[in-house]
């Protein structure tokens, strides 16, 4: 499994790659700009992510942003739709507006910080990522 982890906190970003280590390769963007510039090379190398994370609350371009733009590089790369990458959201916040607005982008599912691994693994489990928990 190839995995993107979008976070700007270094924690959250050490944290998830450690929790994704014994299930494939981890690549890391600080931003949304550094995760649309590889999402894109990815792309243009034929290959794809199996999974992005994505912290919603990002300086600079935010999580929202961030999948509208990556779903539409997928749309413009020809991705059919079963391929594309399951994108996971990560937040701080319980917030109902947020994470209806993650679905609406085409999330596949969110978890709330701190972030368990057990529930992370569930999480992904839970979205068609077959993972030992």
């Amino acid at each position: 499994m190839r995995v993107l982890v979008v976070e700007d906190d270094f924690i959250s970003r050490r944290l998830l790659c450690r929790y994704l280590q014994s299930h494939g390769e981890c690549d890391v963007a600080v931003n949304g700009n550094e995760a649309v510039g590889a999402f894109k090379q990815i792309l243009l190398a034929h290959q794809r992510y199996d999974l992005v994370c994505l912290d919603i609350m990002m300086p600079g371009m935010d999580g929202q942003e961030t999948l509208k733009r990556l779903r539409k590089l997928e749309a413009e790369y020809g991705v059919p739709e079963p391929e594309r990458a399951k994108v996971i959201m990560t937040t701080a916040l319980e917030d109902h507006d947020n994470v209806m607005a993650a679905f609406s982008n085409a999330c596949d599912g969110y978890v709330v910080k701190p972030i368990e691994k057990k529930k992370f693994l569930e999480t992904l489990q839970e979205i068609g990522l077959p993972l030992t928990v």
